[in-house]
């Protein structure tokens, strides 16, 4: 699409012209609300919030470099089913391929949702953000951030969490509307582009002025792919190193609790009853004794090995890496670098790429004959 606005850095920064855009979107009517992170408790934690007001917009923080939950299962049900009205919704990247996987297995709709997409810099952890902004107020925080990241800086005492760092995807995909942060200056103003046709018509009447991309955008995206991919590439070297035993696959996840928080805040994992909540694994005292005494000791809580295969194998092809496993795990255990180690695989296997596109059925609901025809001979000829 060649339609592209400019969201200006007016008095109080970029900020405020998201804020502007935003609440011009409400008073249109074309929405009857946004889905947007606001710092609704002083100098919280920006949460995903549904502004109806357009006064309510006036902490709103869109390009916080702050991620406390993958918000496309908060997407999915406000999609999920009639409201009588559009909304919009401001998503990273990750957030975007997370609600399109989950729109294929019809929990959520693209029919009644705006998917405004943001170029993200990454975030930091739950546990480094309140450190990362410290006595500053957050917003003035957030535009440090962007500042700093657009120069290339690493940031100051902390750095974004590993999942963001090791990111290979960090341009939106399937959104209506893309806020092209890099490469811009955000003390001037930040190009609003419209990726679909249903952007473009909602940009227009908003009276925001005529832009255009920023040519230095491609190549500040080249070498943060790259850079991002070096890490990746790293990272699978340092985890199939250390998980390549069962022996080193326990020592992994041995801090492991079974507290489930990573399959609650993984955004694909969406089973209404998880076998792990089920008394399929409410074992009873005398045989917890007779595998302690067959072994002469039991670790507990047990299951822990078996519940992060079961999630692997359930989740590996839809895995979008958004790292929120290893945000929510209470001890640090790196759950993230393990389910993309095996998902990189598992996804390379079938040319799948979860989020790409609408129109691309997930692994195993769809047979096709081509597949695997290396497997295939080779069990033919008896291997």
């Amino acid at each position: 699409m060649a339609t592209t606005v400019r969201i200006e850095a007016a008095d109080g920064g970029v900020l405020r012209g998201m804020q502007d855009f935003l609440g011009r979107l409400l008073a249109s009517g074309k929405v009857g609300g946004v889905v947007v992170p606001v710092h609704l408790f002083g100098k919280g934690m920006p949460m995903p919030t549904l502004v109806t007001d357009p006064e309510g917009l006036g902490r709103a923080d869109p390009l916080a470099p702050a991620f406390p939950l993958n918000g496309a299962k908060l997407v999915s049900r406000l999609t999920r089913g009639r409201s009588g009205e559009k909304i919009a919704a401001v998503m990273r990247p990750c957030e975007i391929r997370a609600f399109v996987e989950l729109v294929k297995l019809n929990q959520g709709s693209m029919d009644d949702v705006y998917i405004i997409g943001v170029d993200c810099h990454g975030a930091f952890s739950n546990t480094d953000y309140p450190r990362f902004v410290g006595e500053a107020d957050p917003m003035a925080a957030t535009a440090t951030f962007l500042d700093a990241r657009a120069k290339g800086a690493p940031g100051e005492g902390v750095d974004i969490a590993r999942a963001c760092a090791v990111c290979e995807h960090p341009v939106p995909l399937g959104a209506d509307l893309v806020v092209a942060v890099f490469g811009a200056d955000i003390r001037d103003h930040v190009p609003l582009m419209a990726a679909s046709p249903r952007g473009e018509a909602l940009l227009t009447g908003l009276g925001l002025a005529e832009g255009s991309e920023n040519p230095q955008r491609a190549g500040f995206i080249e070498k943060l792919v790259a850079e991002r991919m070096a890490n990746l590439e790293r990272m699978y070297a340092e985890t199939l190193e250390s998980t390549s035993s069962l022996e080193g696959l326990a020592q992994h996840l041995s801090a492991c609790v079974n507290c489930y928080n990573c399959r609650v805040a993984c955004p694909v994992c969406y089973c209404k009853e998880c076998v792990f909540n089920t008394d399929v694994f409410e074992h009873q005292p005398w045989q917890y004794m007779g595998w302690a005494k067959r072994k002469g000791s039991l670790k507990l809580p047990t299951d822990t090995v078996f519940y992060h295969l079961t999630r692997m194998a359930h989740m590996s092809t839809a895995c979008v890496g958004c790292g929120q496993c290893s945000n929510a795990c209470p001890n640090g255990v790196h759950v993230m670098e393990l389910f993309r180690t095996v998902a990189a695989r598992t996804q390379a296997s079938f040319d799948y790429v979860p989020g790409r596109s609408l129109d691309e059925a997930p692994p195993l609901s769809v047979f096709k004959e081509d597949e695997f025809q290396e497997t295939v001979s080779h069990l033919a000829h008896g291997g």
